[in-house]
Formats: structure tokens, C-alpha cells, sequence
């Protein structure tokens, strides 16, 4: 971990994705800079997927203590750091780099530990282990999703996707992983899936401003039952309003992107960040 306050020149970091240009991870970054008083940047790269091995392998040399991953890029991280967390092995991808002093690179998913913050912020009381989780999406975020469930106790994952086959896939993965099991369920049918359950995540773009909206029936899900949308545009989505309309607690998706940035901060910047009301206030406003 680097020690940021003993340090004479500004570290730098940033996200790398193609395209970046819509990312809030350096004004997360940037608002605990402040916070903390430290000397440093975060700034987008946005680099193409020909060019993003060649632009990990020149970090070092580019200046950069590290950065983050996104899409589309993440699977390839993993492909290309000379080290991965084994969390990240599970998961299957990288979205947090750290460049060590002789320049390789170490690659981490912080992505279920931002997922798992925000519910335990959100909804203090939430615990894994209670019930069945109800997945929607079989993509690159359910995958970290899935992995932080069934690590968290989670007994049974229902597993619902647009393209069955895919989700098939993620379950043959993930066979074993923890004590519970994955169903994979018919999309179709995905209110029936509902009964009984402790936890339904929504993983897919379904709901988010500009993309078709997500429709499910929520009259038997239990009013008990914890309702998180990854999505943060809008930070209230028809699925989460219907929910918190019926009664069921919920939890929005911009906490999981503040949460999960927590520890390349502190890997880079040496100090741990908390997600404050004052940061959400801050990533949302339009004048900042």
C-alpha cells in the first residue's frame, strides 16, 4: 500500500475503458483527494480494446500507481496482469489494477464487495444466508454478484436470463462455489421465481434511461425481500419505485459503483475511504 502523505509528488490513477467519457469514478476519486487533503489525480484513459494491452504494459512507465477497469475490458485484464487476487480468478475478471514498485501489475474485482456494501449500507439488516437471491442477467456484473451471494451464505441463486444458455453457463462455472446452489430459471416465467425469496437484483440495462423497461410481475415476492438495481440511471427505477411502492426495502445501484472504489483508493492513496451522504450528493449533482 502506497503512503500517500509521505510522498513529494502527486500519484496518478485513472479508469480505462472504451468509451470512458460517461464514468463518475473520477469524481469519486477526486472528491476523497479533497477529503483527505492528498496529492493526486484520477482521469479517464480511454483506450480502445486493439490497443489495451499495450496500454496496461506501459502504466509504469506512463507515470500511473494504478487505475480501474471497465467495460470492455475486464476479462482481458485478468488475461493480462501478471497477478490476480484469487477473488478475481473466481470471478472471472479485473477491475481494479495496482502497479508495484518493479512495475508488474496486480490485479483485483473489488465488484462484490461493492455490491455487498452497498445492501449492507442500504439495508443494514440484510444478511445473505436468510433466503433465496433472485438474479436477473447473466453478464459481467452478475457474475461478481453471484460469487458475493453464494461466498455470503447465499442458499439458492435463481438465475434468470434473456439467453438461457448463458446463464447455464454461469452455473456449470460456478458449480461448488460455496454452500449454495444455482437455478437456472426461464426468463419468461421470471415472476414465478419470486416466491420465497430474500433478495432480487436486477444485472441487466433493463430500466436503465435510454434501454427497454424491465417487466415483472412483483405480487409474490415477499414484502420482506430486499429489491437492488444495479442500475443508476435513473437512480430510481421503475423496478425499485414498484418495490418501495408495495413496501419492500430497497437499494439503489449508485452505492455498489461508490463501495467497490473503496479499496483501489486505499491500495493507491493509502488512506480508506467511507461512502458518505455528502460523496452521493457530490456524483450526482450536474454543476460539479
Amino acid at each position: 500500500m502506497v503512503d500517500a502523505k509521505k510522498l513529494q509528488t502527486p500519484l496518478r490513477a485513472g479508469v480505462m475503458g472504451w468509451p470512458v467519457d460517461h464514468s463518475l469514478s473520477p469524481k469519486v476519486h477526486g472528491f476523497w483527494l479533497r477529503q483527505f487533503g492528498l496529492a493526486g489525480d484520477y482521469i479517464r484513459i480511454p483506450v480502445k480494446p486493439q490497443d489495451f494491452c499495450d496500454r496496461l504494459k506501459n502504466l509504469k512507465k506512463d507515470g500511473f500507481i494504478g487505475g480501474n477497469v471497465t467495460v470492455p475490458h475486464k476479462q482481458t485484464a485478468l488475461a493480462q496482469v501478471d497477478e490476480a487476487d484469487p477473488l478475481a480468478q473466481r470471478i472471472g475478471a479485473v477491475n481494479t489494477i495496482i502497479v508495484r514498485e518493479d512495475g508488474t501489475l496486480y490485479g483485483l474485482n473489488t465488484d462484490g464487495f461493492g455490491f455487498l456494501e452497498n445492501l449492507y449500507q442500504g439495508h443494514a439488516t440484510f444478511k445473505a444466508k436468510t433466503g433465496p437471491a433472485v438474479i436477473l442477467g447473466a453478464g459481467g456484473a452478475a457474475r461478481a454478484v453471484i460469487v458475493a451471494l453464494l461466498e455470503a451464505g447465499a442458499p439458492e441463486i435463481r438465475l434468470l436470463n434473456r439467453t438461457k444458455a448463458r446463464a447455464n453457463q454461469l452455473a456449470e462455472e460456478f458449480s461448488g462455489l460455496g454452500s449454495g446452489k444455482i437455478i437456472v430459471g426461464e426468463w419468461d416465467n421470471r415472476s414465478d421465481y419470486l416466491n420465497d425469496a430474500n433478495l432480487l437484483v436486477n444485472t441487466t440495462t433493463l430500466g436503465m434511461k435510454g434501454q427497454q423497461p424491465l417487466t415483472i410481475d412483483l405480487e409474490v415476492l415477499p414484502k420482506t425481500a430486499l429489491v437492488n438495481d444495479i442500475v443508476y440511471v435513473p437512480l430510481e427505477t421503475d423496478l425499485l419505485a414498484r418495490a418501495r411502492a408495495r413496501g419492500n426495502p430497497v437499494v439503489d445501484g449508485l452505492g455498489m459503483l461508490l463501495h467497490q472504489a473503496r479499496p483501489g483508493f486505499e491500495a493507491w492513496f493509502g488512506r480508506m475511504p467511507d461512502v458518505s451522504d455528502a460523496l452521493r450528493a457530490f456524483v450526482l449533482s450536474e454543476q460539479s
